[in-house]
């Protein structure tokens, strides 16, 4: 694009609300531009056979990246299922899919196979998408991206800015996207999401490659994209919110017992579990361990709005786990894997946190010099772990090997391990 084309295509922005053209993927100059509306305007969303299988073929002719979103409702509704995705492809323009209409988009996936899919904070979307057959095979995050490169705010709006020049509207991030028929503001919002995506992916592979981190980036992307599906979390009643108020076994019978009922009320009616009772009224309870109704209806959360019948469901829970025999109660605290809690090392093993000090402060240092934040470099688990069991050899090759070991990339494992040789070799 000519400089004066470009000036022409930022003249129009401003005063019709388009879009840059496909292949604007430089910042616009002076102040951001707001962007009002989508390049072709609002599509209609596909909600049957015969338009998913329009679209999955308008794609498929389509070339370039595919860039891909998708709406939950996890706020109103039990789970975090798609209700709505958007995909845009050069050549194909932007679609929006209801998947609560179209709930097998396998067939989308495979004719995009081989496809690198962009999204941003790929890991948030992908189960989402997993659920309804879409799998990428290659893909590009540009909220990673933008990480690796040190760019300081790594939302979708703060990137479009700070990169391209470019303002998007958020304002219908936080809605039910379950909501039926979706308003045509909220469909406008969700085009507009996509629409600049791949530019972003365009201007932030630039900027890697200046960096010298574009490799490191592909083989994050890489690691995101063949990575497992997470396994179910073991006792996800304990990351209740306030549960570090909770110190009684009794105690945590009853969160345990209150949680998995809201759990199963939840599910059943489909709905948010903090709808059907907050985390503040559970550990309320949990701390009262009240003896009845009359004393349950006293306490935040469970007020004169709620009825007898829900009472008694409570307090039925509560008295469950009264019941429980000592044998029965969970333990205080998560069994887990691996080395205690820092704070603990001090007198567990003197020179472990002798050591954990030194890589800490090691690996901070480094990844302000490479400009990116310290848990992109190397998660802090992994630094905890080889720093209370380090390798019987302290040398490049049986560190290097450890960090391997534990899942890091290629690329952190050649960064990191020359630190952590060091700070591991701290005398006793």
């Amino acid at each position: 694009m000519t400089d004066a084309q470009e000036t022409a295509a930022d003249t129009s922005l401003r005063t019709t609300g388009g879009a840059p053209p496909e292949d604007d993927g430089s910042s616009a100059a002076g102040a951001p531009i707001p962007l009002l509306e989508p390049r072709e305007g609002i599509p209609p969303v596909v909600a049957d056979d015969a338009a998913l299988a329009d679209v999955i073929a308008r794609l498929a002719a389509g070339s370039g990246p595919l860039a891909v979103d998708a709406e939950r409702a996890s706020g109103y509704r039990y789970g975090q299922r798609a209700y709505l995705v958007q995909l845009r492809r050069q050549g194909a323009g932007t679609a929006l899919i209801d998947p609560v209409a179209c709930p097998d988009l396998s067939g989308l996936g495979e004719a995009l196979s081989g496809v690198e899919w962009v999204l941003h904070a790929a890991t948030q979307d992908l189960p989402c998408l997993r659920e309804i057959g879409m799998v990428p095979e290659r893909l590009f995050d540009t909220e990673l991206a933008g990480r690796l490169a040190g760019f300081p705010r790594v939302g979708l709006g703060a990137m479009v800015e700070s990169v391209l020049g470019y303002v998007l509207e958020k304002g219908h991030s936080a809605v039910d996207w379950s909501t039926r028929p979706l308003p045509e503001p909220w469909l406008r919002y969700a085009a507009l999401d996509v629409e600049l995506l791949v530019d972003l992916r365009d201007a932030l592979e630039k900027e890697l490659d200046r960096q010298g981190k574009l490799e490191w980036a592909r083989e994050e992307f890489d690691a995101i994209a063949t990575a497992p599906p997470p396994e179910p979390r073991k006792d996800p009643w304990r990351r209740t919110s306030g549960m570090h108020k909770v110190r009684r076994r009794r105690q945590l019978a009853v969160v345990r017992e209150m949680w998995e009922t809201r759990d199963r009320i939840a599910q059943r009616r489909d709905v948010s579990p903090g709808k059907v009772l907050s985390d503040t009224a559970i550990v309320e309870a949990a701390l009262a361990v009240p003896a009845g109704t009359h004393v349950l209806a006293t306490l935040n959360g469970f007020g004169h709005r709620m009825g007898r019948r829900q009472l008694e469901q409570w307090q039925a829970a509560v008295e469950r786990a009264k019941a429980l025999t000592e044998s029965q109660l969970p333990q205080q605290g998560q069994s887990v894997a691996g080395p205690p809690p820092p704070r603990a090392w001090a007198d567990k093993d003197p020179v472990a946190a002798a050591r954990l000090s030194a890589a800490r402060t090691a690996v901070t240092a480094l990844a302000e010099r490479l400009a990116m934040p310290q848990e992109n470099l190397i998660t802090p688990d992994t630094v905890r772990r080889i720093c209370w069991e380090p390798p019987k050899a302290v040398d490049a090759e049986s560190v290097a090997a450890a960090l391997a070991g534990y899942g890091a990339r290629p690329w952190q494992v050649a960064q990191v391990t020359p630190v952590l040789v060091d700070a591991l070799s701290v005398p006793e």
